[in-house]
């Protein structure tokens, strides 16, 4: 191995000492008053309570599918398996491997959701003595989860590389481990369905009942959807997105690491397999330099002090990136595609930024259009939504063309694609500090509401809702940054599936003909297969949420008293009926992506004269750009529609004569409708379709074997 791969050991074992100085940082703060502690200690059952019945679930269904997939896997394959593993071998490979990402999928939600929960009650403590303090708790209880994340991704495919003989049979290694970016893959989805159903269901039910039906404030401690509200930004946003991300630095490293492997046999050079581990490693470097000098002064924007982490990340990165190609690879062109994947980032952030800020045009027209009615809020919402399709499909394809062309003027045979995953790996460089400024934006919600329910003095809730604003700003730009990624390195593992069936093959694999019956039925059943999914989630938030405002107007009927606050509302019940509907709606969504492309490859293989790898290329290929598209239109709508509600309790919409058009106004109640509506788009079924576009590229991978 080159000698600079050692890094990795060693970068990887001071990211998690990093990890615990963070956690140790946060823990040791207060906890806040006995009323703080109370509200904080029943946001912590519910999502522990939820997360325990969500793994459960997912982690019967991952054994099952482990066995099923290895064992059929191994028994169909025939002669098409890698190297000389055999049968027996494949299937072996393939069901561990499975298993392995899955659980390090797991271990990064859990254990990041349980310091992101901790962190919210002293982040609410914090904000009683200082607006610096409160963003420095926040933001470091924020970077537990994205740091444990990435650094379990790279020691996962790290150690699984090596334990699949990458040290004796490097170019072989990274074909046998594909099943770790499935079972990442398979444990994402349904983490963030589970949690994304659970969120904003709960989110739905508050909201209407509270808002609009009982005209009382959001956090209110008389709303029995309350405590399940706040539980469900832990579940969604922290675990659901965290899962998201760790999908797609799993399947970027394979995917790169199986398009190195086509370079490795023309080359000789074992440095171009390892190198997305190498680069993985310096953007954990710079991602922690960025954090610590995350210094907020006093009465500063919060967003100041997270865009000066954020540059700062960015740059290193850079540096970073051309410091490993050139040793390693010894290549500007590759350094300047590598570039060409940071630039990506920083674009959709700001176009994200754009689209769902209260500060810009969309969010202002929004709030304007509320005046009338819900009716033009909602039509404003699609009309945005749909119109941020362009600016996603420029930087994607922008990126990937240049990337690509970079590639090719490299000089090395078959770097076209390779062009392509270093910019899949320069834009996921920032992981972690990406996903640190997302778990900031449940931390501080959640800061907000305990310090509501536990009766903070107006200068507190000041600064906690100062903070919850720039919270839902990092969540939406994150989503944007999710999406962006998602696309490209499911692009890169589109080009890992041509390889993986040329190299089973023997024979050339790169033409993808559209003029093929089979491949136009593929394409066709990729695009039916990602609006079903998405009719599947957003329709069971509704079932889900249809339940927990039956169960909150109940509670308002049945007992007068909690409205007077001489009674308190059964807040565990409405947790319970959340968690128990969220858990059993997932299953029927969850199961579409991973059935369709082995139900399709599978069949056509069985009928003569059909190519069955090109018909899953098709679906692979048109799936991802559907995905990608319909993703773009539901997280920005539903951000914008979000911001646009914000807008307007914030005082900042005035009507004709100047007048504020603020909380419990006509347009107010408009804007909560169209809120209401965006919710399941930008935090269940958008989101959900990031993981839906890697989860079809991981299993064919997987599955390729059956096609040929």
């Amino acid at each position: 191995m080159p000698g600079i791969f050692w890094l990795v050991p060693v970068i990887s074992l001071v990211t998690v000492l990093f990890i615990v100085y963070l956690a140790r940082f946060v823990l040791a703060k207060d906890t806040g008053t006995p009323k703080m502690r109370e509200v904080g200690d029943m946001i912590f059952e519910g999502a522990w309570a939820f997360l325990n019945r969500q793994y459960r679930t997912i982690g019967i269904l991952s054994i099952f599918v482990a066995v099923a997939v290895g064992a059929v896997v191994g028994l169909l394959s025939g002669e098409n398996t890698p190297g000389d593993v055999g049968q027996a071998g494949i299937m072996w490979r393939t069901g561990v491997a499975f298993l392995v990402g899955a659980i390090c999928s797991g271990i990064s939600g859990f254990a990041g959701m349980y310091i992101a929960v901790k962190s919210n009650v002293r982040c609410a403590a914090a904000a009683q003595r200082s607006w610096r303090e409160a963003i420095d708790v926040a933001m470091r209880g924020g970077a537990v989860s994205g740091f444990l994340i990435t650094t379990l991704s790279l020691i996962g495919v790290t150690a699984i590389f090596f334990a699949f003989g990458g040290n004796s049979e490097p170019e072989i290694a990274p074909h046998l481990i594909v099943g770790f970016g499935f079972g990442a893959s398979f444990v994402a989805l349904f983490a963030q369905l589970g949690g994304g159903i659970y969120t904003k269901a709960a989110d739905m039910g508050a909201d209407l009942v509270g808002k609009v039906e009982a005209g009382i404030p959001e956090d209110d401690s008389r709303n029995a959807a309350v405590i399940a509200d706040l539980v469900g930004d832990n579940v969604g946003d922290c675990a659901g997105r965290g899962a998201d991300l760790f999908e797609s630095t799993a399947a970027e490293n394979i995917g790169a690491m199986i398009l190195g492997a086509s370079v490795y046999a023309v080359t000789g050079d074992v440095a171009w397999i390892i190198f997305p581990l190498v680069v993985r490693a310096f953007g954990l470097v710079a991602s922690m330099i960025g954090l610590l000098i995350v210094k907020a002064k006093e009465e500063e924007d919060p967003m100041a002090a997270l865009n000066r982490g954020y540059w700062m990340s960015i740059v290193l990165s850079a540096i970073g990136m051309v410091i490993t190609v050139t040793i390693m690879l010894d290549n500007f062109w590759l350094a300047a595609a590598g570039l060409v994947g940071i630039l990506a980032s920083v674009a959709i952030l700001y176009i994200t930024q754009y689209y769902t800020d209260t500060k810009y045009k969309p969010v202002k027209d929004l709030a304007q259009a509320s005046r009338t009615g819900s009716a033009t809020n909602i039509v404003g919402g699609i009309a945005i939504g749909f119109e941020t399709a362009l600016p996603t499909a420029l930087v994607i394809g922008i990126s990937l063309l240049v990337a690509y062309f970079f590639g090719q003027q490299s000089g090395v045979e078959g770097a076209g694609a390779f062009g392509t995953a270093v910019a899949t790996m320069g834009m996921l460089m920032t992981c972690p500090y990406v996903l640190a400024m997302d778990t900031f934006g449940p931390i501080t919600d959640n800061a907000n509401g305990i310090n509501e329910m536990a009766g903070a003095g107006p200068q507190v809730r000041k600064i906690t809702d100062r903070l919850d604003a720039v919270g839902n700003t990092t969540k939406a730009l994150t989503k944007g940054y999710a999406l962006v990624s998602a696309g490209l390195a499911a692009f890169l593992l589109f080009q890992a599936y041509m390889d993986q069936v040329e190299f089973l093959r023997g024979t050339p694999f790169d033409v993808i003909d559209l003029a093929k019956p089979e491949v136009f039925v593929g394409a066709m059943l990729a695009v039916m297969l990602v609006f079903l999914f998405s009719s599947w989630a957003i329709k069971a938030v509704g079932n889900t949420a249809q339940l927990i405002i039956e169960e909150v107007r109940r509670q308002f009927r049945e007992n007068p008293k909690i409205m007077t606050f001489e009674a308190k509302p059964d807040y565990a019940r409405a947790v319970d009926i959340t968690a128990r509907a969220g858990l059993r709606e997932m299953i029927k969504p969850g199961l579409l992506p991973v059935l369709a492309p082995l139900v399709l490859g599978v069949g056509f293989n069985l009928i003569e004269g059909y190519d069955a790898a090109m018909a899953v290329g098709a679906m692979l290929m048109v799936g991802t750009i559907g995905g990608i598209m319909l993703a773009a239109f539901m997280n920005n709508a539903g951000g914008a529609w979000d911001n646009a509600k914000k807008y307007i309790e914030d005082g900042q919409l005035k009507d004709d004569k100047g007048v504020v058009q603020g909380k419990r106004t006509f347009a107010h109640a408009a804007a909560v409708v169209g809120d209401t509506v965006g919710d399941p788009l930008k935090d269940t079924a958008g989101p959900s379709l990031h993981v839906l576009i890697k989860l079809l590229s991981t299993i064919t991978l997987v599955l390729v074997p059956l096609f040929i």
